[in-house]
């Protein structure tokens, strides 16, 4: 498990909008490539989503699914099919800069091949690494009014 911790200077409301719109990640995600809502209604606990991502030189399919949702506090995606299965935790809270966000996330190596099967004990550190570049990028966006 890691966790990454980070300051966006606007209001939690805003962010968490941001946040809760999955189908956006390929513009903060550096490793996806498009997502697509497999559901329809309002985004809360259930909701899926099939996200591709690049792994490497290979394209993988996660499908993904809200496991928890508290309007402007909490969002969580598991993913539900697919290699690297994973867990992220997203919490806000208001900060005196704006909003503080917390991801807890888990991911392991599983179902890697070839070359990437390598990285399945170094999984959780390798992406640990990548989720701080992307909420770098996130917090960018939503502070320049872009996302």
């Amino acid at each position: 498990m890691f966790t990454i911790e980070m300051t966006i200077a606007r209001p939690v409301r805003e962010v968490f909008a941001k946040l809760a719109r999955v189908e956006n990640a390929p513009l903060w995600y550096s490793a996806v490539t498009s997502v697509h809502r497999l559901d329809s209604g309002p985004v809360g606990v259930g909701t899926r989503f099939r996200f591709r991502r690049r792994l490497g030189s290979s394209d993988t399919i996660n499908d993904v699914e809200v496991t928890a949702f508290e309007p402007d506090r909490t969002l969580e995606l598991s993913s539900v099919s697919g290699p690297t299965p994973f867990v992220y935790h997203y919490e806000l809270s208001p900060s005196p800069q704006g909003a503080q966000l917390q991801l807890d996330g888990t991911i392991s190596g599983k179902g890697l091949t070839g070359p990437a099967m390598l990285l399945g004990p170094l999984a959780e550190k390798f992406f640990q690494r990548g989720m701080i570049d992307n909420l770098e990028t996130l917090k960018r966006l939503i502070e320049t009014g872009r996302a």
